[in-house]
């Protein structure tokens, strides 16, 4: 388990001569070895250890941080490359290539990840790696089972559709999802009207009745449908489930929106500094044990590194910038650590110490005035990959 907390991009056999080395056994660990042993661990031991070890702890005395009153928790979908193996494609299933940029031709194996995400606390509440052609959607209503009664959940556009709509408000979840100009005709009134705020009332519509019913879901639901104007000029139209016009003026979803950003860039995180798509097996267990791996290590991190944040936030007070934790630095010291962590029975403060003072070495700002346009460029991307990116391990 050590070894796949680690997500070294080495070899796995250098990955094994060093755990050789370091515990001192009198022969190295072959891969077969490894492959062999990991085939009597359950990739759900991961999922479980998320939830006791950090979702649990993170939650449990009510510290944690909210806005008014409600946890933001964002629900996102990715598409995950996976390594090609016949169990794999059984498993996940495969998608064409018709993107006349790529490298291969034919299909190769895929997989949709899902993520329920604190947005504010930096917590995987609950994730999902389900078969390409899952319905993201339908993803979403089975991370439900994992919010509670003060969630907002935010979604993007992909997401807004009566049956979703209904299943939220059955369950009594408070939600805040962006419209597509091509929905309900109330909604694309209001990109082209005057009209900023409004509460309706949207009726299902007529072929999906019988569904609804069928269902015991609701076939009326009261809305609230917010105009909002970005800097480029752009009109946005939010769906929200927040009536109240006093408590949720108009003005702070502009900002309260742009939160669901963040599981965006946890996204970015678990591909780019923790290299998800990097699998130490080609199995579809293997695929499995990795990707929840990541999603732990991931929520290790923002725990271990909030008392670093805490003490760099105070230092930063008076600066124009505030400053925060060097995700690379920060995965890079408890990769190196992780045995210390885990494995030994050294004094355990004394490691979580010299691991604080690793992570307050070169912070980085936050600047959340700036707002980069996502680079398209094929030639940029391979160059980037190939020449400017760092591994962390």
């Amino acid at each position: 388990m050590l070894v796949l907390f680690q997500k070294s991009a080495k070899s796995l056999q250098l990955v094994l001569n060093e755990l050789s080395q370091r515990f001192l056994f009198h022969s190295t660990v072959s891969n077969s070895a490894f492959s062999q042993a990991r085939l009597k661990l359950k990739h759900t031991a991961f999922i479980e250890l998320n939830q006791k070890a950090i979702v649990e702890v993170r939650y449990e005395e009510k510290t944690y941080r909210t806005w008014k009153g409600h946890r933001l928790l964002a629900i996102d979908g990715m598409q995950v490359p996976l390594p090609d193996s016949e169990s794999i494609r059984q498993a996940f299933g495969t998608q064409s290539v018709s993107n006349q940029y790529e490298t291969c031709q034919g299909d190769y194996p895929l997989a949709i990840a899902s993520v329920l995400y604190d947005v504010l606390n930096h917590i995987g509440l609950d994730a999902q790696l389900a078969h390409s052609k899952s319905y993201e959607v339908n993803l979403a209503v089975e991370h439900l089972k994992y919010t509670q009664a003060n969630d907002l959940l935010i979604f993007d556009r992909n997401y807004l559709s009566f049956y979703f709509l209904a299943v939220l408000t059955s369950q009594r979840r408070d939600f805040l999802i962006r419209a597509q100009q091509a929905s309900f005709l109330v909604i694309q009134e209001m990109f082209t009207g005057d009209i900023e705020d409004q509460i309706v009332t949207l009726k299902v519509p007529r072929d999906q009745k019988s569904k609804m019913r069928s269902l015991h879901l609701p076939t009326e639901i009261q809305l609230r449908l917010l105009r909002v104007v970005l800097d480029n000029g752009e009109v946005e139209v939010l769906v929200t489930s927040l009536l109240d016009q006093k408590q949720y003026p108009l003005d702070e979803f502009k900002a309260l929106y742009a939160r669901r950003w963040g599981v965006e860039t946890f996204y970015s995180t678990l591909k780019g500094r923790l290299t998800l798509e990097n699998f130490t097996g080609t199995s579809a267990e293997a695929v499995r044990q990795d990707f929840f791996a990541t999603i732990y290590i991931s929520g290790l991190e923002s725990i271990l590194t909030e008392n670093a944040d805490e003490i760099l936030k105070q230092k930063s007070l008076k600066n124009r910038f505030p400053q925060q934790v060097n995700k690379a630095v920060a995965f890079n010291a408890i990769k190196n650590r992780v045995f210390e962590i885990f494995a030994e029975k050294e004094d355990l403060d004394t490691t979580l110490e010299e691991l604080t003072q690793l992570f307050l070495t070169n912070p980085v700002l936050i600047r959340k005035e700036r707002s980069p346009e996502r680079k398209k460029s094929i030639r940029r991307s391979y160059h980037y990959q190939k020449r400017v990116r760092k591994f962390i391990f």
